[in-house]
Protein backbone atom coordinates (compact mmCIF):
# COMPACT_ATOMS: atom_id res chain seq x y z
CA UNK A 1 0.00 0.00 0.00
CA UNK A 2 3.18 2.27 0.70
CA UNK A 3 4.53 1.77 -2.64
CA UNK A 4 1.55 2.42 -4.09
CA UNK A 5 0.73 5.91 -2.09
CA UNK A 6 4.02 6.79 -3.26
CA UNK A 7 4.06 5.72 -6.98
CA UNK A 8 0.51 7.91 -6.61
CA UNK A 9 1.79 11.21 -5.31
CA UNK A 10 4.66 10.72 -7.44
CA UNK A 11 2.79 10.90 -10.02
CA UNK A 12 0.82 13.79 -9.08
CA UNK A 13 3.48 15.81 -8.36
CA UNK A 14 5.27 15.20 -11.95
CA UNK A 15 1.79 16.48 -13.45
CA UNK A 16 1.69 19.38 -11.09
CA UNK A 17 5.13 20.42 -12.54
CA UNK A 18 4.26 19.84 -15.88
CA UNK A 19 1.36 21.59 -15.91
CA UNK A 20 3.09 24.70 -14.48
CA UNK A 21 5.96 24.67 -16.83
CA UNK A 22 3.08 24.82 -19.40
CA UNK A 23 1.18 27.42 -18.42
CA UNK A 24 1.28 30.66 -20.66
CA UNK A 25 1.06 33.85 -18.43
CA UNK A 26 -1.60 36.01 -19.91
CA UNK A 27 -0.77 39.52 -21.52
CA UNK A 28 -2.70 42.69 -21.38
CA UNK A 29 -2.97 44.03 -25.00
CA UNK A 30 -1.70 47.89 -24.97
CA UNK A 31 -4.24 50.00 -26.63
CA UNK A 32 -3.08 52.20 -29.38
CA UNK A 33 -5.52 54.49 -31.25
CA UNK A 34 -5.61 57.79 -33.73
CA UNK A 35 -5.62 60.02 -30.50
CA UNK A 36 -2.11 59.48 -30.19
CA UNK A 37 0.46 62.39 -30.70
CA UNK A 38 3.75 63.79 -31.09
CA UNK A 39 5.83 66.33 -29.39
CA UNK A 40 5.84 69.85 -29.54
CA UNK A 41 2.54 69.31 -31.23
CA UNK A 42 3.28 66.44 -33.60
CA UNK A 43 6.75 66.47 -34.81
CA UNK A 44 8.91 64.43 -32.40
CA UNK A 45 10.91 61.03 -34.08
CA UNK A 46 8.76 58.23 -33.78
CA UNK A 47 5.54 59.68 -32.92
CA UNK A 48 2.15 60.29 -35.11
CA UNK A 49 0.04 63.13 -35.42
CA UNK A 50 -3.05 62.50 -33.99
CA UNK A 51 -6.23 61.36 -37.08
CA UNK A 52 -9.54 63.31 -36.50
CA UNK A 53 -12.86 61.94 -37.54
CA UNK A 54 -12.99 63.75 -41.05
CA UNK A 55 -15.48 65.64 -42.92
CA UNK A 56 -18.86 65.53 -41.26
CA UNK A 57 -22.55 65.99 -42.36
CA UNK A 58 -23.43 68.26 -39.65
CA UNK A 59 -20.70 69.04 -36.96
CA UNK A 60 -21.25 69.29 -33.17
CA UNK A 61 -19.44 71.79 -30.62
CA UNK A 62 -16.70 70.11 -29.09
CA UNK A 63 -15.30 70.07 -25.62
CA UNK A 64 -12.60 73.04 -24.98
CA UNK A 65 -9.68 72.40 -22.68
CA UNK A 66 -10.67 73.94 -19.26
CA UNK A 67 -10.33 77.65 -19.17
CA UNK A 68 -6.54 79.04 -18.19
CA UNK A 69 -4.96 75.87 -19.08
CA UNK A 70 -3.37 76.64 -22.02
CA UNK A 71 -1.17 78.90 -22.71
CA UNK A 72 0.55 81.27 -25.70
CA UNK A 73 4.25 80.68 -26.41
CA UNK A 74 6.23 83.09 -28.97
CA UNK A 75 8.60 81.86 -31.14
CA UNK A 76 10.08 85.03 -33.59
CA UNK A 77 7.69 87.00 -31.95
CA UNK A 78 5.15 85.08 -33.40
CA UNK A 79 2.18 83.86 -31.01
CA UNK A 80 2.72 80.14 -31.03
CA UNK A 81 0.17 77.28 -29.89
CA UNK A 82 0.16 75.52 -26.38
CA UNK A 83 1.45 71.99 -27.52
CA UNK A 84 -0.27 70.52 -25.08
CA UNK A 85 -3.71 71.51 -26.05
CA UNK A 86 -3.51 71.51 -29.58
CA UNK A 87 -1.30 69.43 -30.79
CA UNK A 88 -2.57 69.04 -34.20
CA UNK A 89 -5.13 66.73 -35.93
CA UNK A 90 -4.71 65.41 -39.66
CA UNK A 91 -7.75 64.28 -41.48
CA UNK A 92 -8.69 60.55 -42.51
CA UNK A 93 -10.14 61.61 -45.49
CA UNK A 94 -6.83 63.45 -47.27
CA UNK A 95 -3.82 61.21 -48.27
CA UNK A 96 -0.84 61.65 -50.18
CA UNK A 97 -2.70 58.95 -53.04
CA UNK A 98 -5.64 61.36 -53.26
CA UNK A 99 -4.21 64.89 -53.34
CA UNK A 100 -5.42 65.58 -57.21
CA UNK A 101 -9.38 64.44 -55.55
CA UNK A 102 -8.86 66.51 -52.39
CA UNK A 103 -6.82 69.46 -51.13
CA UNK A 104 -5.40 69.82 -54.73
CA UNK A 105 -8.41 69.73 -56.90
CA UNK A 106 -9.49 72.44 -58.98
CA UNK A 107 -12.45 74.52 -57.70
CA UNK A 108 -11.14 74.10 -53.91
CA UNK A 109 -11.49 71.80 -51.16
CA UNK A 110 -11.99 73.37 -48.11
CA UNK A 111 -14.99 75.23 -48.26
CA UNK A 112 -17.21 71.99 -48.80
CA UNK A 113 -16.14 70.59 -45.66
CA UNK A 114 -15.64 73.60 -43.48
CA UNK A 115 -17.94 73.97 -40.20
CA UNK A 116 -20.64 76.42 -40.06
CA UNK A 117 -19.63 78.86 -37.85
CA UNK A 118 -22.91 78.43 -35.60
CA UNK A 119 -20.33 75.64 -34.41
CA UNK A 120 -17.07 77.45 -34.51
CA UNK A 121 -18.35 80.78 -32.99
CA UNK A 122 -19.06 79.04 -29.85
CA UNK A 123 -16.57 77.09 -29.58
CA UNK A 124 -13.75 79.62 -30.63
CA UNK A 125 -15.58 82.05 -27.18
CA UNK A 126 -14.69 78.37 -25.30
CA UNK A 127 -11.37 78.22 -26.31
CA UNK A 128 -10.91 81.71 -25.94
CA UNK A 129 -11.09 81.21 -22.24
CA UNK A 130 -9.02 78.26 -22.55
CA UNK A 131 -5.95 80.46 -23.15
CA UNK A 132 -7.04 83.29 -21.38
CA UNK A 133 -7.12 85.26 -24.34
CA UNK A 134 -8.71 88.69 -23.40
CA UNK A 135 -8.45 90.93 -26.61
CA UNK A 136 -11.09 91.70 -28.94
CA UNK A 137 -12.41 88.62 -30.34
CA UNK A 138 -12.63 90.19 -34.11
CA UNK A 139 -8.70 90.31 -33.99
CA UNK A 140 -8.44 87.07 -33.23
CA UNK A 141 -8.57 83.89 -35.56
CA UNK A 142 -10.09 80.33 -34.75
CA UNK A 143 -7.13 78.52 -36.31
CA UNK A 144 -6.55 75.22 -37.59
CA UNK A 145 -3.10 74.52 -36.77
CA UNK A 146 -2.99 72.22 -39.83
CA UNK A 147 -4.94 74.22 -42.31
CA UNK A 148 -7.76 72.48 -44.07
CA UNK A 149 -5.68 73.26 -47.55
CA UNK A 150 -3.18 71.02 -45.85
CA UNK A 151 -5.45 67.65 -44.63
CA UNK A 152 -6.17 69.12 -40.99
CA UNK A 153 -9.17 67.78 -39.29
CA UNK A 154 -12.11 70.22 -39.48
CA UNK A 155 -13.40 70.20 -35.99
CA UNK A 156 -11.05 68.19 -33.81
CA UNK A 157 -10.28 70.55 -30.72
CA UNK A 158 -6.69 68.95 -30.74
CA UNK A 159 -6.39 71.07 -34.42
CA UNK A 160 -8.21 73.99 -33.14
CA UNK A 161 -6.86 77.15 -31.04
CA UNK A 162 -7.66 80.90 -30.36
CA UNK A 163 -5.01 82.75 -32.46
CA UNK A 164 -3.99 85.73 -31.35
CA UNK A 165 -2.91 88.94 -33.88
CA UNK A 166 0.62 89.57 -34.00
CA UNK A 167 2.56 91.76 -31.76
CA UNK A 168 2.26 94.96 -32.87
CA UNK A 169 -1.42 94.41 -34.45
CA UNK A 170 -3.48 97.84 -34.06
CA UNK A 171 -6.53 96.40 -32.06
CA UNK A 172 -9.96 96.42 -33.96
CA UNK A 173 -8.51 96.01 -37.25
CA UNK A 174 -9.46 92.29 -37.96
CA UNK A 175 -7.55 89.37 -37.89
CA UNK A 176 -3.56 89.70 -39.23
CA UNK A 177 -1.04 86.88 -38.94
CA UNK A 178 1.93 85.85 -40.97
CA UNK A 179 0.88 82.08 -40.43
CA UNK A 180 -1.70 82.17 -43.10
CA UNK A 181 0.79 83.06 -46.14
CA UNK A 182 2.80 79.87 -44.54
CA UNK A 183 0.07 77.71 -44.84
CA UNK A 184 -0.56 78.65 -48.48
CA UNK A 185 3.19 78.06 -49.52
CA UNK A 186 3.29 74.66 -47.98
CA UNK A 187 0.23 74.10 -49.73
CA UNK A 188 1.11 75.10 -53.14
CA UNK A 189 5.02 73.00 -52.05
CA UNK A 190 2.64 69.71 -51.76
CA UNK A 191 0.40 70.10 -54.62
CA UNK A 192 3.42 70.51 -56.82
CA UNK A 193 4.92 67.86 -55.28
CA UNK A 194 8.20 69.30 -53.36
CA UNK A 195 7.30 68.05 -50.35
CA UNK A 196 5.38 65.46 -49.20
CA UNK A 197 1.77 65.81 -46.80
CA UNK A 198 3.35 64.24 -44.07
CA UNK A 199 6.37 66.22 -44.24
CA UNK A 200 4.10 69.81 -44.55
CA UNK A 201 1.97 68.09 -41.54
CA UNK A 202 5.07 67.82 -39.41
CA UNK A 203 6.94 70.85 -40.04
CA UNK A 204 3.57 73.10 -39.06
CA UNK A 205 3.15 71.36 -35.98
CA UNK A 206 6.76 71.33 -35.17
CA UNK A 207 7.00 75.47 -35.49
CA UNK A 208 5.24 76.93 -38.12
CA UNK A 209 7.38 79.83 -38.17
CA UNK A 210 9.95 77.74 -39.07
CA UNK A 211 8.31 75.11 -41.18
CA UNK A 212 9.18 77.02 -44.18
CA UNK A 213 12.90 76.73 -43.79
CA UNK A 214 13.11 73.57 -42.00
CA UNK A 215 11.96 72.22 -45.78
CA UNK A 216 14.35 74.41 -47.79
CA UNK A 217 10.86 76.68 -49.38
CA UNK A 218 12.02 79.82 -47.38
Amino acid sequence: MRSNRRAASSVLLAALFLAGCSSVPTVSPSITGPSSTSARGGGGPGRTIAVGAGPQAKYTVQQQPPAGSCHYRYEKGEPVEDPTCTPGAISPAVTQANLKSTICRKGGYTSGIRPSTTVTGKEKALNAASYGYKGPMGDAEYDHLISLQLGGDPNDPRNLWVEPPDPGHKAGAGVNNLKDPVETKLHTAVCARKVTLAAAQKAIVTDWTTALSTLGLG
